[in-house]
């Protein structure tokens, strides 16, 4: 796509890739390590991925974590995307957000991906 910032990427180095996919480091992180996974090939969001993208994004999702825990030794993770713009999706590139989390970096952690609605996040 000609707009598309994730089909344009000069200046960010891929971290890890392979045929079908790339990641690389969030530009506005939300914690150390935070890193992006996409689909090489431009689809909007993850409902629009082929199964063998999938695959590649789910082997990259592995590959990153043990980058992350070499690098950074974080306490958890969250995975995550935004599909739709009602659900926060800026970039209509599919992308899959591997957030290490920390101990500490949220005081009641609990409820984790369920804080995108805040109310119903802690159960």
């Amino acid at each position: 796509m000609e707009n598309c910032l994730f089909c344009h990427l000069e200046e960010s180095v891929p971290i890890l890739e392979n045929e079908l996919a790339k990641a690389f480091f969030d530009k506005m992180p939300v914690s150390k390590g935070h890193l992006l996974i996409i689909p090489k090939r431009h689809a909007e969001n993850y409902f629009d991925l082929t199964l063998p993208e999938k695959k590649a994004i789910d082997e990259l999702l592995l590959a990153c974590k043990h980058f992350i825990d070499t690098q950074h030794q974080p306490d958890g993770y969250n995975i995550g995307a935004n599909c739709g713009e009602t659900a926060g999706q800026t970039i209509f590139h599919c992308h899959i957000h591997l957030i290490p989390r920390y101990q500490g970096d949220l005081s009641n952690p609990r409820g984790g991906v369920r804080g995108v609605i805040p109310d119903k996040r802690i159960y």
